[in-house]
């Protein structure tokens, strides 16, 4: 087998990984687990660097175990936090779990081969431990000095609000996870971002010192854009894969927006294009950045990925909307998805029935002209559209034919400038 880690370092996605890892990844198929925080219904693009982790070792043979943190969970992760985390219910937890199994099916085969990927749960093997004999058993394996040197722990407790107990035992926590799929999936590699490294090297330890087992981990790099900004986030906040949280127009401006600097190496991160078709990207955002064309194959192959073709298909229209496309294949939510951020007024419903309101009034309740005159020009000069469709007729009239799904319509001026009406009542 050739060592998937030649496949990440070329990537640009090996951050570090234990001595010997690359060895014991190549002599033969491996079991590799990575544990997801079920705090959220949903994972983000943030998550996506450990699935894609994932995807490279179940192509390169591995078997991929996903470790849903239902103990964990209800406990939070200090690594990378600067306040505890909301502490959830058993019941949130497991609700949670549910989702990312759904969602890590878009990137993991968990039906098919030698190799098929599975998903545990942590809270089955920690549940049924009892404090006193965890302490016990467990505890006694780790020194305070190791602990306290963890960077998580000593940037929280150099902080003002400083780390509760329940947060400073999660390393113990996580450490026995590693020790029990040891036992019980034969799980060598422990992988994860690069803030995990503390907790994976524990984690060994303890295999080590309980078992006299050897086994390794792998991190992969915490991702940043060419500002220097943690990657993951937009105006609005997270970017999450759960299209009822990010609509697949959303999801699919964010990739398609990245920054020229970034783009080739997030081909190399988040898709399975290969180095020369990446390399080919590489020498058009050289050559000719103004087509864009490295993001529009990021976006393009993650948001196929994350929400199908049909997902991909909506996104893509829902774009060409703002340029004066073809509106006929979107709904309503679309629509307000899409403009969302362009000036809106409010028409009755009763008003766009029967003969309907007259276009020359519905533009002189807006921005897009400055009087009826202006109107009455732009009409006759080709330059405005309803729903994205010219009108030369001064006498158009707007009626609930127009309005589509019966709430919006789209006013167009020229090539840019638009507004949305909305049909209430």
């Amino acid at each position: 087998m050739t060592s998937v880690l030649e496949e990440l370092t070329w990537r640009g996605l090996l951050h570090d990984a234990t001595e010997g890892a690359g060895a014991h990844l190549a002599e033969e198929p491996r079991a590799v687990y990575i544990g997801f925080d079920p705090t959220a219904s949903s994972l983000h693009v943030g998550n996506l660097v450990p699935i894609m982790g994932l995807v490279h070792m179940q192509r390169a043979g591995h078997t991929p175990i996903a470790l849903v943190g239902g103990g964990t969970g209800l406990i939070g992760d200090p690594s990378g936090r600067t306040a505890e985390r909301q502490l959830l219910t058993k019941e949130d937890v497991a609700a949670n779990g549910g989702g990312i199994r759904r969602q890590l099916a878009h990137f993991l085969d968990f039906d098919r081969g030698d190799n098929a990927a599975r998903m545990v749960n942590n809270l089955d093997w920690l549940a049924e431990w009892s404090l006193l004999d965890f302490l016990r058993d467990v505890g006694k394996h780790f020194g305070m000095s190791q602990l306290l040197a963890k960077e998580s722990v000593k940037s929280r407790l150099g902080s003002e609000l400083g780390l509760s107990f329940t947060e400073f035992s999660y390393a113990l926590l996580q450490s026995y996870d590693f020790l029990e799929l040891y036992r019980r999936e034969s799980v060598t590699v422990q992988a994860g971002g690069s803030d995990q490294w503390g907790n994976i090297t524990a984690g060994t330890d303890l295999i080590r010192r309980v078992d006299a087992g050897k086994a390794f981990g792998v991190v992969f790099p915490l991702v940043t854009n060419s500002q220097g900004t943690k990657f993951g986030k937009s105006h609005s906040g997270n970017v999450w894969l759960d299209p009822k949280r990010t609509s697949p127009y959303r999801f699919y401006q964010f990739w398609v927006n990245t920054d020229d600097a970034d783009a080739v190496c997030y081909l190399k991160y988040f898709t399975l294009l290969s180095r020369e078709e990446i390399t080919a990207f590489e020498e058009q955002v050289a050559s000719e950045p103004h087509r864009r064309a490295a993001q529009r194959a990021l976006a393009e192959d993650v948001t196929r990925r994350v929400h199908g073709a049909d997902g991909l298909t909506r996104a893509q229209q829902a774009t060409d909307a703002l340029f004066g496309g073809d509106l006929s294949g979107l709904g309503a939510d679309d629509l307000a998805d899409v403009f969302s951020e362009v000036p809106s007024s409010t028409v009755t419903a009763d008003a766009l029935s029967g003969d309907g309101v007259a276009l020359l009034d519905l533009l002189d309740e807006t921005e897009l002209t400055s009087s009826r005159g202006d109107a009455r020009r732009a009409i006759e000069g080709g330059g405005m559209y309803v729903n994205n469709v010219r009108v030369d007729d001064v006498d158009r009239r707007v009626t609930s034919s127009d309005a589509i799904e019966g709430r919006f319509v789209v006013l167009r001026k020229g090539k840019k400038r638009y507004h949305l009406v909305a049909a209430e009542g």
